[in-house]
């Protein structure tokens, strides 16, 4: 018995045929013990890819064999999902912990955006990123339950797609439950920007740029 009943592969099916462009590849890091949910992202990245065979290509590495590939994308724990675009580029969109309930979204909405090409936010959203000229790392903590997680989520893959020097990670925190201790994760969507400082709850694009460019501002 499969991750996806049939009416959403159906639907899933549908979405790839209206969005998909350019063909992407989804690189998954994975191991087969101490892992809670490898062997189920595993799963449903099979079956995601399947749905679009022409578009979607699916890399499986084991994180402790391929230990030089994985620290070439700086991947530190599993499972880890990366979306490259139709060259290979890395374009800094991570997800670590399956990407299941409301997180399902984010995982299509991703691999979407990377085979258009196109982030779909603002030109001067787009124009305030490209200023960004220091390493930005986003880490989203969400559960699969939260509706309001996918938001974030998303944006931050954005914001990441527009500039080589943003990392936009999901992070599943039931999964890693050492992180969310370590940031104080009592509620989610929390978003922390270079574990500096942190938001709490969805907001709105140009709250989340301004708050980036506070974080950047007071490092110098």
């Amino acid at each position: 018995m499969g991750i996806l009943r049939e009416e959403d592969k159906i639907e899933v099916k549908r979405f790839f045929e209206e969005r998909l462009k350019d063909k992407v590849k989804i690189l998954l890091f994975t191991q087969k013990i101490n892992c809670r949910f490898c062997n189920e992202t595993e799963e449903l990245l099979r079956e995601v890819s399947g749905l679009s065979e022409d578009k979607i290509e699916l890399d499986i590495k084991n994180i402790t064999i391929e230990k030089e590939e994985a620290d070439k994308y700086n991947v530190d724990k599993v499972p880890a999902i990366l979306i490259l675009d139709k060259d290979g580029n890395d374009k800094g969109i991570r997800f670590f912990g399956i990407p299941a309930g409301y997180e399902f979204a984010s995982l299509l909405e991703s691999i979407s955006m990377v085979s258009k090409g196109e982030s779909g936010l603002s030109e001067e959203i787009k124009e305030e990123l490209k200023k960004i000229d220091k390493d930005v790392h986003l880490q989203v903590f969400v559960t699969p339950s939260c509706p309001y997680c996918p938001q974030m989520v998303i944006l931050s893959h954005k914001f990441a797609f527009e500039n080589d020097r943003i990392k936009g990670e999901m992070i599943e925190v039931a999964e890693f439950p050492e992180l969310g201790e370590a940031y104080e994760v009592m509620s989610v969507p929390k978003t922390v920007i270079n574990d500096k400082d942190f938001i709490e709850g969805a907001v709105p694009t140009d709250h989340y740029l301004n708050k980036i460019l506070e974080v950047l501002n007071k490092s110098d």
